[in-house]
């Protein structure tokens, strides 16, 4: 397993890719990753069957990458992870980055990987986020930076 997902730059690419950016300069721009790096990582999850790629133009060609199957079912890790870094990596006064509400029973999910509310097994495609203003003008400013220096 850590050959397939065992640096924290894989890692960070499936998180964007939970958070439904698809495209290179999102990926990159989200992770802070180089072009060469990004681009390794996506190929790797590729041929490790985790990511696909899927052309979104012709001219010049262009690709969005989507998770597999199998790459889905990665999710539970990230929730481990997020878990986690909420519960220790932050001051007692700040807020999450992203609250999630349960689409299946309409209550706060929580911290997971069940649902707080019904005690159900969280899936990404079950989830509602609301990302916190704090995590929203993070994310912003991060590609207002990357776009500035392109």
């Amino acid at each position: 397993m850590t050959a397939v997902v065992g640096d924290r730059w894989t890692v960070l690419i499936l998180r964007e890719l939970f958070m439904h950016s698809h495209r290179f300069e999102e990926i990159q721009a989200q992770t802070g990753g180089t072009p060469q790096m990004v681009a390794a990582r996506l190929k790797k999850l590729a041929e490790d069957g985790l990511v696909e790629r899927r052309r979104y133009t012709e001219r010049p060609p262009r690709y969005e990458y989507h998770l597999t199957e199998k790459g889905g079912a990665f999710y539970p890790v990230i929730l481990a992870l997020r878990a986690w870094g909420e519960t220790w990596c932050k001051l007692p006064d700040e807020g999450r980055a992203i609250n999630y509400l349960h689409r299946t029973c309409g209550e706060p999910a929580g911290l997971g990987p069940v649902c707080e509310g019904c005690g159900q097994t969280l899936r990404r495609d079950d989830l509602i986020a609301d990302p916190s203003p704090a995590y929203q003008a993070e994310r912003q400013a991060r590609w207002a930076a990357f776009k500035a220096l392109s």
